[in-house]
This record gives C-alpha cells, sequence and structure tokens, in this order.
C-alpha cells in the first residue's frame, strides 16, 4: 500500500503536472499553425481572408491537384532524388568512416578523427565561392550533383562523430570471437557493427533528411535550371507565381512537409534512442 501511495504521488506530483501544462503550451504552440496551414490548404483566396480561423466551408481537395500539376511535382521528384543519394552517401561513407577509426589503435586512430572533425569548422556559406569554382570547373554546375556531393560532404564530419561514438560501445567481445571464427573485417562491420547501430544510422539518416530536403543556398546558386529545383527553391517560385491563389501555395508547402514528417514518425523511436546512446557513449 505504501508503495502504491509513493508511485501515484511521483506519477501526479506539482512538479510533473507543470511540466505536463509546459508540453501542452508549446505543443499547441508548434502544432497550431501547422493545423491552420493545412485547414487553409483547403481553402479558396475567400475562405482564407474572410474567415482566417474558422474551417472550410467548402473543402477544395483540388488545390493539391492543382499545386502537383503547377509544378511541386517536379521538385518533389527532385528533392526525392536529391535526399536520397545524400542519405545512401552519408550513412556508407560515414559509416566506413567510423569503423575504420574505431579499427585503428592508439594515436593515429585519434588523429585520423580529429582530422574528419575539422569539417566541422568549416561554414557552408564561407565555402561559396570555392564551391562554385569547383563544381563549374567540373561541368557539375546546374546538375543534381551540384547540391548531392555539397550535402554529402557537410554531413560527413557529423555523421562520423555519432556513428563512431556508438561504435565504441559495441562489446569487443563480438569483434574477437567473429574474428576468431575467420570473419573479415568487411564481415564484422556488415553483420556485428551495422545492424547493432540501427538507432544511431536512423539518427543520421533523419538529420541527414532534413538537411538535404529542406537546404536553400545551395541549391540556390548551384542549379540555374527550372528543370532541377528542389522543394525550398521551387515553393519560392511556386509562391510568386501564384500570388493570390493561397490555397495551392499552402498545399504544396504540406505536400512538401510530408516526407521528413512521415519519416520522422516511422523512425522516432530509433531517433530518440539514437541521440541518447550518441551523447552518453565515446
Amino acid at each position: 500500500m505504501k508503495a502504491g501511495k509513493q508511485l501515484k504521488r511521483r506519477i501526479y506530483g506539482a512538479g510533473e503536472m507543470l511540466w505536463f501544462v509546459i508540453l501542452i503550451v508549446l505543443a499547441a504552440l508548434i502544432l497550431y499553425p501547422l493545423f491552420w496551414i493545412l485547414m487553409s490548404s483547403f481553402k479558396d483566396y475567400q475562405g482564407i481572408y474572410g474567415d482566417v480561423w474558422g474551417l472550410p466551408s467548402i473543402w477544395h481537395i483540388e488545390n493539391y491537384a492543382t499545386a502537383w500539376n503547377k509544378g511541386i511535382s517536379q521538385y518533389f521528384i527532385n528533392s526525392g532524388i536529391v535526399t536520397l543519394s545524400t542519405i545512401l552517401g552519408v550513412v556508407l561513407f560515414a559509416s566506413f568512416a567510423a569503423f575504420g577509426v574505431c579499427q585503428l589503435k592508439g594515436a593515429l586512430g585519434n588523429v585520423i578523427f580529429l582530422i574528419c572533425m575539422c569539417g566541422l569548422l568549416l561554414s557552408p556559406q564561407v565555402c561559396l565561392l570555392p564551391l562554385f569554382m569547383l563544381l563549374k570547373s567540373l561541368k557539375l554546375k546546374n546538375t543534381l550533383w551540384a547540391m548531392i556531393l555539397p550535402y554529402i560532404a557537410f554531413r560527413l564530419p557529423v555523421s562520423i562523430m555519432m556513428i563512431r561514438s556508438f561504435f565504441v560501445g559495441i562489446s569487443k567481445e563480438l569483434e574477437e570471437a567473429a574474428t576468431i571464427d575467420g570473419a573479415t573485417l568487411f564481415q564484422i562491420y556488415k553483420d556485428i557493427y551495422l545492424p547493432l547501430s540501427k538507432p544511431i544510422l536512423s539518427t543520421v539518416i533523419i538529420m541527414s533528411a532534413y538537411y538535404s530536403w529542406n537546404e536553400f543556398v545551395f541549391a540556390t546558386i548551384f542549379v540555374d535550371s527550372s528543370k532541377l529545383r528542389t522543394i525550398p527553391v521551387g515553393l519560392m517560385t511556386f509562391r510568386d507565381g501564384l500570388m493570390t491563389e493561397w490555397g495551392v501555395v499552402l498545399a504544396g508547402m504540406v505536400i512538401a512537409c510530408l516526407p521528413i514528417m512521415t519519416l520522422f514518425l516511422l523512425m522516432q523511436r530509433n531517433f530518440v534512442r539514437g541521440m541518447t546512446a550518441g551523447a552518453v557513449k565515446g
């Protein structure tokens, strides 16, 4: 009975209730603008300005078809290609690099790891001019590779750091047992390290996807063709071309948000585990 009272007091105490209220307020501040955008995307011009806070009197589902047909589809496909390529490149190269650093013993491994971390000191905006000239000389400007390669490069340092911190916590006995059984380093990487690293890899995937899907500066400067625009740049052009059709513009914004929101919802459990593991290991 006493233990039950202590459990009840711990769950429903004043501190817990205060935090619960604060979380509800924060959730409302974050979710209501999203809810307003979603509801307004089903309205026409008169519905948005005539009843800003109300629900749609007529649900204009055709706003989504109009947004998709007027250019969002192409922007969506381009962003999908760039994002998937960035995720694959970051996960592959970062996990390989992190595994290699973990295999190097002593000062050499620490030095190589510090060299990798030097990339954190580089600001993408500072590198704009050198990158522009480099991509132009390689004839990659105005291609999707002009976005994919810099995105991978700028996501690698932090991804290597996070994955390495997780790899360090993996039991060495598993690796030693696999070595005794005749496994190669690649087999150890593929069959032991990768399966055990799903939480941190999920974190890297979500962070890389969020960055590449929403990046604006590189996508604006390195790509000129309207057929190669990604979602952030495309939405700006899309908005300018539909100054009075705000329902269609907001429908385009909803379409642009859906992939990242869906990815996070599907991987949120591993994302939280990965962030926690990356914070306490290494």
